[in-house]
C-alpha cells in the first residue's frame, strides 16, 4: 500500500513537472497581452526549480494600434531568478538576466508611428513576472535602435554589443547612500565607428529617479554623421573624428553638468566636392571651416567646447559666452582630454 502511495505521489510530481511549463507559459502570455499599450508573446518556457528560476524564449512586444511593424522589444533568453547574495544579507530579491535583446526605438511625427515605451509603466509588468522585488538587471550582448522617422535623409543610430548592469535596486546593501544602485553600460556605434561607455549611480526608488553619471563616446567618423549634419546644419563633413563627453547630475529634478564635443581632423569644406551643392550651402561650409581653423589647437589637431547646462527637467539652460571661451581655451591654452573631469555636480544640487 505504501509502495503504491509513493508510486502515485511520485507520478503525480512528474506530471506536474511536465504541466508546469506550460502553466506558466499561459501565465506569461497572458500578463503580457493584459498590457495597455503593448502586447506580447513567448514561445517556450523552461523551469529550473532548484535555483528558483525560470526562462523565457522568443519574448516579443509590439505596440498596440503601431504602424512600425518592427517589434518594440525581443529578447532571445531572459531568464528570472532569486538572487541568492542577497538572500544571505536577509533579503529575498530577484534578478533579471536579458540574453541578446533588441529595443526598436522609433520616433515621428505622429503617435502611431513613434514607439518609445513611454505609454507603458513597465514595472508593474516585470512585478507579474516575477512577483518579488528585483534587485539586479543585465543586458548581455543587446542591440537598441534609434529609427528617426522624421528627417530625410535618415539619421537612425545603432548601438550593437550593448551590454549593461544595474545592481542593488532595492538598496540591501547601504540604506544610507543616496545613490545606492551603480549603473554601468558599454556598447558599440554599428557605422559610425565609435564606441560608448557609461557609468552612473542612481536612486531608482523615486518616481523620477536621482541619478549622477559620466558618458564618453568615442572616435565616431565625422562623414558617417553628414546625414544628421546636413538635416541638422546644412553642412557635410569630408573627414575627421569626434567624440563626446558628458557628466551630469539630477536631483529632485534639478540639472547640473557639461556636454564637450571633440572633433580631432575635422574638415567641413573643399572647393571642389563630388555631388553638387547649393550656393548657400557652399557659403556656410567655408564659414565654418574659416570658424573652425580660428578655434583649432593645431598642436592636436583639435576643435571642441565645453557646453554647461543647468536648470530643471522640464526646462534646461546653457549659455554662449562659457561655450565660446572654453573653445577658445582648448585652442589657444591646453586641448581638451577625451575623459571626464570628475566633478561633483550632485553634492552640488544638495
Amino acid at each position: 500500500m505504501k509502495k503504491k502511495i509513493a508510486i502515485s505521489i511520485i507520478v503525480l510530481l512528474v506530471g506536474l513537472r511536465i504541466a508546469l511549463p506550460y502553466v506558466v507559459k499561459v501565465y506569461v502570455n497572458k500578463t503580457l497581452q493584459n498590457m495597455e499599450s503593448y502586447t506580447g508573446h513567448v514561445n517556450d518556457i523552461d523551469l529550473a526549480l532548484y535555483r528558483g528560476a525560470y526562462v523565457i524564449k522568443d519574448l516579443n512586444i509590439f505596440k498596440i494600434n503601431g504602424e512600425k511593424k518592427l517589434p518594440f522589444i525581443s529578447i532571445k533568453k531572459t531568464d528570472l531568478s532569486i538572487q541568492w547574495k542577497s538572500v544571505f544579507k536577509g533579503s529575498i530579491v530577484g534578478e533579471v538576466i536579458c540574453l541578446n535583446p533588441i529595443v526598436n526605438f522609433a520616433f515621428a511625427n505622429s503617435d502611431t508611428k513613434t514607439q518609445d515605451g513611454t505609454e507603458e509603466d513597465w514595472t508593474n509588468l516585470i512585478k507579474e513576472l516575477l512577483p518579488i522585488k528585483i534587485n539586479r538587471f543585465e543586458v548581455a550582448k543587446g542591440t537598441v535602435n534609434l529609427i528617426n522617422g522624421i528627417s530625410e535623409p535618415s539619421t537612425d543610430v545603432k548601438f550593437t554589443n550593448f551590454n549593461a548592469t544595474i545592481e542593488n535596486i532595492r538598496n540591501v546593501i547601504d540604506k544610507n547612500v543616496k545613490l545606492p544602485s551603480p549603473v554601468r553600460a558599454t556598447a558599440d556605434l554599428e557605422g559610425l565607428g565609435g564606441n560608448m561607455v557609461l557609468n552612473a549611480n542612481m536612486q531608482l526608488l523615486k518616481e523620477i529617479p536621482d541619478l549622477e553619471y559620466d558618458l564618453k563616446i568615442l572616435d565616431m567618423e565625422a562623414v558617417k554623421l553628414n546625414p544628421m549634419a546636413e538635416y541638422y546644419g546644412d553642412i557635410n563633413f569630408e573627414k575627421g573624428k569626434i567624440s563626446l563627453v558628458s557628466e551630469l547630475a539630477i536631483k529632485d529634478q534639478q540639472i547640473l553638468g557639461y556636454f564637450k564635443p571633440i572633433g580631432n581632423g575635422v574638415k567641413v569644406f573643399k572647393f571642389k566636392e563630388d555631388e553638387k551643392r547649393s550656393p548657400k550651402r557652399y557659403v556656410k561650409e567655408l564659414g565654418v571651416e574659416l570658424g573652425k581653423i580660428a578655434l583649432t589647437n593645431f598642436k592636436k589637431n583639435q576643435v571642441a567646447s565645453r557646453i554647461p547646462i543647468k536648470g530643471n527637467i522640464d526646462k534646461v539652460q546653457t549659455s554662449f559666452w562659457p561655450i565660446f571661451f572654453s573653445s577658445l581655451s582648448n585652442a589657444y591654452r591646453k586641448a581638451f582630454l577625451k575623459k571626464v573631469e570628475a566633478k561633483t555636480f550632485f553634492t552640488e544640487l544638495e
